[in-house]
């Protein structure tokens, strides 16, 4: 299971932290990414991380903004969001499987989605 929090809104130029918890899950030596999607447009990957080290992935629009991390004794994975713009707004969701299935956008396991909107 993977419970997301944090969502909410904010003004650009604005920070948002996500935060993804998983339980039942094997959390380490796999990947976990996050993942938005605006109605009516196709799903986006943002951010992965592979949480048997420290290797990371961004989608170009955030790179440089955004910050994927992980604590391995919570079992957490975050998402710290600065200079949110209005484009950022969209519904996000956590992911998690083995790496190949994370990268290529198709993981098995999503959390429920957490709405964030910039304005």
């Amino acid at each position: 299971q993977l419970v997301e929090s944090g969502g909410g809104s904010v003004q650009a130029g604005g920070s948002l932290r996500l935060s993804c918890a998983a339980s039942g899950y094997t959390y380490t030596s796999n990947c976990m990414g996050w993942f938005r999607q605006v109605p009516g447009k196709e799903r986006e990957g943002v951010a992965t991380i592979y949480t048997g080290g420290d290797k990371t992935w961004y989608a170009d629009s955030v790179k440089g903004r955004f910050t994927i991390s992980h604590d391995n004794a919570k079992n957490t994975v975050y998402l710290q969001m600065n200079s949110l713009k209005p484009e950022d707004t969209a519904i996000y969701y956590c992911a998690a499987d083995r790496c190949p299935a994370v990268v290529a956008g198709a993981p098995r396991y999503w959390g429920q989605g957490t709405q964030v909107t910039v304005s």
